[in-house]
C-alpha cells in the first residue's frame, strides 16, 4: 500500500467533513468513499458499519478511503457509516443514507433554475453556508461574444446551489457586464476567514445582488448601441467596479472603483505577434483572476486587466467588510518587458518557497510583493500547466505552449524553471501552437509527459520522444486507481494507451472546441476528483464521481494549498486543468 502525506507549510486550510458518499453500483453493490484530512494522524484507520432495518452492522476496518460493500440490497434504505479509528478509539462520525429504490448512476443530480436563453456554462466549488461542505457556484451564459466580435450579449447570470439541489441566490451582473470567456471572471472563495467562502467579481452600474438590490445606477446603458460601429454592443464608457458578494445569501458586501480603469483603450496593446493595438475596446477588456495568499496567511483576490501588451495585476483584501487595496502591478506600456506575456489563463503557486504565492502569468511570474520577478520574453498563449513536472528537478516547473502569429519568430512550447524563469526545454521552434498540456499520464514512467497540438509525438521533461501523443490535449481527471492522471475531453475519461474508460451519457461539455467540464475538483469522497457536466437539455448538473477501488491514500486534494488555489481560478479565461504542489505520480 502506498501512503501520501504532503505537508502545507502555509495558509489555513479549509474545516471539511469527512465527506462521505455512497454510489450503488448494482441491486447487490454499493461504492463506498470519504476524506483522508490534513488534520489526521498517519495511523488512522476507518470502521465502516451499515444500518438497515434499525441493526447497524460492521462491515470492514481498514486504512484506505474507499470500500465496496457488495451485500446490499438497494430495495431497502441503507445508512452507511464511516467512524474513524486514532490510538484504537473511535473517534468522528460519518453518515449517508441511501434511498429505497434509489436508482442506479455515478453522479449526484442537480435541478437546475436555467434562464430562458440561457446554457449553464463554468462552475466553481466552496463553502458558502460553513457546513464543511462545498456548494456549486455557476456561470449562466446567454448570448456571449469572444472580444474579437462586435454584437449585443446577454447578462451575466451567477446562481448558487447546495449538492441536493437546494437554491440558493441569483446575481445578474446587468446589461453593463459584457459576457464571454474574457469578460466575466468570478472568484469563490472565503476571503476573510469567517468559514463562509463570499463572490467576487467585476460589476457596474445596474448589477443586481441576491438580495434585489442593485448596484450603481439601474438606469444607466453604456452600451454601444449603433450597429455600424465597430464597438457595436461594447461597453467603453461609464464606471467599472469590483464587488465581493455574500456566498450564503448573494447580498453584496462590498463594491469598490475597479482597478485599473479602462484609460486610453487604445492603450493595451504591444509589439510581434498578436500584440497589435486596437481602439474598439478588444485588447483593453482582456481579464484575468486568482486568489493567492500574498502574506503566506490570508488571501488577496487578484484582478487583472490585460495581456497583449499593457497588463495590470491588482491584488485586495476583504477584511471585516472592507475592501482595500493590496498593490497594483503595471506594465504601463507596451515596451515594458513584461508587457505582451500574459496567456489566456494563469496559475498562483508558491515558487521560490518562501511561504507566500506568486502568480504565474503565462510568461512572466509576479512575485507576493507585486513586483515582476522574471520574464521569459516568450509572449502569449493559450495553455499554462505549473506543478512539479520533473520530480528530478528542484521545486516547481511551468509548461506552456505559444502563438507565433503573423510570421513570428520564437518558441512555440517551453517548460522553464517556476522560480528563476530558466527555459528548461523547447519545442516546435518557431510553429504557432494552439493547445498542450503536461501531466503524468502514463503510469509506467516518473515526471510528467508533454504534447502539444501539432507535437506528434510525446516527450518526456528532458525533450526526449518517448511514444505518440494521445489525441486529447484537452483537460485532466485523477479517475482510476493509480497514480497516472487520465485525459478529459468533452464527456468522455480516456486512459492514455487504453482508450475510453468512462463515458458521461446525457452530459455536453462547455465552450465549443475547447470542450471544457463546468468544473473537475475533489469534491467529496477520496482523493480522485469529480467531474460535473451540464445534462443536454441544459436543465441539471451531474456530478460525477469514480467508482474505482484504489489502494493509495492520500489526503483530499483540496487541502493541497496550490490544486486548492487552482479551483478557484479554473473558471478563468481558456480553462485550465487543476495541478497539485506535490508529485503524486510514480517515482
Amino acid at each position: 500500500m502506498m501512503h501520501f502525506l504532503f505537508l502545507l507549510l502555509f495558509a489555513p486550510v479549509e474545516k471539511l467533513d469527512r465527506g462521505l458518499i455512497a454510489i450503488p453500483q448494482s441491486a447487490t453493490e454499493t461504492f463506498l468513499s470519504w476524506r483522508l484530512l490534513a488534520t489526521d494522524p498517519a495511523t488512522i484507520t476507518f470502521n465502516i458499519y451499515r444500518q438497515s432495518n434499525g441493526k447497524l452492522q460492521k462491515l470492514a476496518s481498514q486504512p484506505v478511503t474507499n470500500f465496496v460493500d457488495k451485500h446490499t440490497d438497494i430495495h431497502h434504505a441503507q445508512t452507511y457509516v464511516v467512524k474513524s479509528v486514532i490510538n484504537g478509539k473511535e473517534s468522528s462520525t460519518a453518515t449517508f443514507t441511501i434511498p429505497a429504490d434509489a436508482p442506479i448512476q455515478q453522479y449526484l443530480a442537480i435541478p437546475l433554475k436555467t434562464p430562458p436563453g440561457y446554457t449553464p456554462n463554468d462552475a466553481s466549488a466552496a463553502d458558502l453556508d460553513g457546513d464543511g461542505q462545498y456548494e456549486i457556484v455557476l456561470h449562466q451564459t446567454g448570448r456571449a461574444k469572444d472580444n474579437s466580435q462586435s454584437g449585443i450579449t446577454d447578462p451575466p447570470i451567477f446562481q448558487a446551489y447546495k449538492l441536493d439541489g437546494t437554491f440558493l441566490w441569483e446575481i445578474n451582473l446587468g446589461r453593463n457586464i459584457r459576457e464571454g470567456a474574457h469578460y466575466t471572471q468570478f472568484m469563490v472563495y472565503d476571503l476573510d476567514g469567517d468559514g463562509i467562502a463570499e463572490f467576487a467579481c467585476k460589476t457596474a452600474d445596474g448589477s443586481i445582488d441576491g438580495k434585489g438590490r442593485v448596484i450603481g445606477d439601474s438606469t444607466k446603458d453604456y452600451r454601444t448601441l449603433d450597429p455600424t460601429s465597430k464597438s457595436y454592443g461594447r461597453i467603453l464608457d461609464g464606471p467599472e467596479y469590483f464587488t465581493i458578494f455574500s456566498g450564503k445569501t448573494g447580498e453584496a458586501l462590498a463594491t469598490a472603483d475597479y482597478i485599473p480603469g479602462r484609460g486610453d483603450v487604445g492603450a493595451w496593446g504591444g509589439y510581434g505577434g498578436n500584440g497589435g493595438t486596437d481602439h474598439y475596446g478588444n485588447r483593453v477588456d482582456r481579464f484575468l483572476a486568482c486568489v493567492a495568499y500574498l502574506d503566506g496567511e490570508h488571501p488577496s483576490v487578484v484582478m487583472c486587466r490585460g495581456y497583449y501588451g499593457r497588463i495590470v495585476l491588482a491584488a485586495w483584501d476583504y477584511r471585516n467588510g472592507t475592501l482595500s487595496s493590496r498593490w497594483v502591478f503595471d506594465t504601463e506600456d507596451g515596451r515594458n518587458p513584461y508587457s505582451g506575456m500574459g496567456n489566456h489563463n494563469l496559475s498562483v503557486a508558491d515558487v521560490d518557497n518562501d511561504g507566500k504565492d506568486e502568480i504565474i502569468y503565462g510568461s512572466m511570474c509576479v512575485d507576493d510583493n507585486g513586483k515582476g520577478l522574471y520574464t521569459t520574453g516568450l509572449r502569449h498563449g493559450d495553455a499554462l500547466h505549473v506543478g512539479d513536472l520533473d520530480p528530478d528537478h528542484p521545486g516547481l516547473e511551468v509548461f506552456g505552449i505559444h502563438e507565433l502569429e503573423n510570421g513570428a519568430k520564437g518558441t512555440g512550447a517551453a517548460m522553464y524553471d517556476a522560480r528563476t524563469g530558466e527555459i528548461l526545454f523547447r519545442g516546435s521552434i518557431d510553429q504557432d501552437v494552439g493547445r498542450g498540456v503536461a501531466e503524468n499520464i502514463d503510469s509506467s514512467r516518473g515526471g510528467a509527459q508533454l504534447w502539444w497540438s501539432g507535437s506528434k509525438g510525446l516527450y518526456d521533461t528532458k525533450g526526449n520522444r518517448i511514444g505518440d501523443a494521445p489525441r486529447s490535449t484537452n483537460f485532466l481527471i485523477w479517475w482510476d486507481g493509480d497514480l497516472s492522471r487520465e485525459l478529459l475531453d468533452g464527456n468522455h475519461i480516456d486512459k492514455y494507451g487504453r482508450g475510453t474508460i468512462f463515458t458521461a451519457e446525457g452530459c455536453v461539455a462547455n465552450n465549443g472546441t475547447k470542450a471544457t467540464p463546468a468544473l473537475t475538483a475533489d469534491l467529496f469522497g477520496d482523493w480522485r476528483e469529480e467531474l460535473v457536466m451540464r445534462t443536454t437539455d441544459n436543465q441539471s448538473l451531474r456530478i460525477y464521481t469514480t467508482t474505482i477501488p484504489t489502494t493509495h491514500r492520500i489526503i483530499t486534494l483540496m487541502q493541497d494549498h496550490q490544486y486548492r488555489m487552482s479551483i478557484i481560478w479554473q473558471n478563468v479565461g481558456y480553462n485550465q486543468p487543476p495541478h497539485t504542489g506535490f508529485y503524486p505520480g510514480k517515482f
